[in-house]
């Protein structure tokens, strides 16, 4: 019997803005799933936002929060997590992704990405460098990790959140 969406945990990875969050949120919605959303609970168990993380202990204290939070996962969770955009830059995430279900790389070209952030200040990485060169710039250098951790790819400039659910839903039955 094939293993059916409900069945295991769906990791979601990409760039920021690339409708990570959203798309976690109908999952969980349509099927009944737990959802994580990794900055926010990161955010809880600190007591602090990511930038001020990043500000006071450093990236490699978050980076490792991350993995933390991923190694505390099992396939039978139930859940559909929202990662970090830098989360499957590190092999031992992907690994602890791969053990307790599949990864789902949501693309969007960095124009869709620059329309989406813009006007948000949630985003370390981004402050000070808010255009699209840039995101083009991160983009291209996470771009093979995060195709190289992905079990399935899914575009989501200019789509519904309802059509990228069933093209997860529907590479789940094949």
């Amino acid at each position: 019997m094939e293993t059916q969406v409900q069945d295991q945990n769906i990791f979601l990875i990409g760039f920021m803005g690339a409708g990570k969050s959203t798309i976690a949120r109908e999952l969980a919605r349509i099927h009944g799933m737990r959802l994580i959303e990794m900055d926010e609970q990161i955010e809880a168990q600190e007591g602090m936002p990511i930038s001020k993380i990043f500000e006071t202990r450093g990236e490699a204290y978050f980076r490792q929060l991350e993995t933390d939070l991923l190694e505390g996962l099992s396939p039978e969770d139930h859940t559909v997590v929202s990662c970090g955009g830098g989360v499957p830059m590190r092999a031992c995430n992907v690994e602890a992704m791969r053990k307790s279900g599949r990864i789902v790389y949501l693309s969007a070209q960095p124009e869709t990405i620059y329309e989406r952030v813009r006007h948000t200040h949630t985003r370390p990485l981004l402050e000070g460098n808010m255009n699209v060169a840039y995101i083009a710039g991160l983009l291209e250098e996470r771009l093979p990790k995060y195709l190289e951790a992905a079990d399935l790819t899914v575009r989501t400039d200019g789509r519904s959140a309802e059509e990228i659910c069933g093209e997860i839903m529907a590479s789940e039955r094949q």
